[in-house]
């Protein structure tokens, strides 16, 4: 049997590091030099590639993940996490002895985020730890200096297999945004950088032609630009969009990126038309932000319908609100694939708004 007969096995399959995060909330200020802050609230959650694998299986995606874990407790809870929790296929990743989860401090200050990591090396490369792929709807690939990128040998066979690359991009810490970058775009079918991103890798002046220098390399071209919302060319559809951002009170913003490249996937997967994928991503990242958690936050199908009634129920006429109900109206025809208490935030290891006093 070939590869294109081989029966597809997932929705999206991924590759990537696992961290431990430990999130601190409800913070006034970071310490100065020998000061200690006391944070209002704290959890922990799989973070990293687990924020993408985590957000898209609670949106209905079949999801496969291949990652090195530790043997130590860090390691023992995020694996719990994303197989037992979460729903995420763990079959192609690796426990190994001896080596120390990489684990990540974040601390939540006034809707941004600051970070300390540690960690090692993993002791195999992705090719090894994958080895031969399962057939998968979509492949998620991070690209970035030091990335080793398409080369992979992993990620040939993959689209060998049928899957469609969706390539991001990481912060470039050096400053230099190398545009050899865009030279591994080359047979990925999409492209979700940040407007700075975009902008910087393109070597343009503006998120729109970011946009356009884009959508001349890859056939769906997509620019995040906060709270100015997001903008995309497909150009296998011939379709090209913008959708504003939903005005939240963004309280932590990790994994929101993955949370809407989540949305990006669900929906190019379900078919829709490019303004109804922007804004599903939109309302997913939307949701996700509202809490606090990382990769615990994003929001599954049971959230969004949640959201999407109370927005319906809300009958005045104010311009925003009809816009908003205009352009969500796609959402009545979302079903869930399951049960939709199976896909809802599941209990937040983090503290709740009301134990939070400028948040009560």
């Amino acid at each position: 049997m070939s590869d294109t007969e081989t029966p597809v096995e997932f929705d999206l399959f991924l590759q990537g590091t696992v961290f431990l995060d430990i999130i601190f909330t409800g913070l006034s200020s970071l310490p100065a030099n020998g000061q200690e802050v006391w944070a209002q609230g704290m959890g922990s959650s799989p973070g990293g590639i687990a924020n993408l694998a985590i957000a898209a299986s609670r949106l209905g995606l079949h999801t496969s993940l291949a990652a090195a874990f530790g043997d130590d407790l860090y390691g023992d809870f995020c694996w719990q996490t994303l197989a037992d929790q979460e729903g995420v296929d763990l079959s192609r990743s690796r426990r190994f002895e001896h080596w120390h989860s990489p684990v990540t401090v974040s601390m939540a200050i006034e809707g941004d985020r600051t970070m300390v990591t540690h960690g090692h090396q993993a002791p195999l490369s992705a090719d090894e730890v994958v080895g031969s792929p399962p057939r998968s709807r979509v492949v998620l690939l991070d690209l970035g200096p030091g990335q080793p990128g398409t080369e992979q040998a992993w990620v040939q066979a993959a689209v060998a297999g049928g899957a469609l690359v969706f390539a991001d991009v990481g912060w470039d810490g050096t400053g230099t945004w190398p545009e050899e970058v865009l030279e591994e775009l080359e047979g990925c079918h999409a492209f979700l950088p940040n407007a700075v991103e975009a902008m910087a890798y393109t070597r343009t002046d503006t998120p729109r032609d970011a946009l356009y220098a884009l959508a001349d390399v890859v056939p769906l071209a997509v620019v995040t630009n906060g709270m100015n919302g997001s903008m995309a060319i497909d150009t296998s559809t011939g379709e090209e969009a913008e959708v504003p951002a939903l005005r939240v009170p963004a309280i932590d913003t990790t994994g929101a990126g993955d949370v809407f490249a989540a949305g990006m996937i669900r929906g190019t997967l379900s078919g829709w038309s490019l303004a109804d994928r922007l804004a599903f991503a939109s309302v997913c990242s939307a949701l996700a932000v509202q809490q606090f958690g990382g990769s615990l936050a994003a929001p599954g199908l049971g959230d969004i319908l949640d959201w999407w009634h109370g927005v319906k129920a809300d009958h005045t006429d104010a311009a925003y609100q009809v816009s908003i109900r205009r352009r969500y109206a796609f959402l009545d025809e979302l079903a869930p694939t399951g049960p939709v208490a199976a896909r809802r935030r599941a209990a937040a290891t983090i503290a709740r708004l009301a134990d939070l006093g400028n948040h009560a």
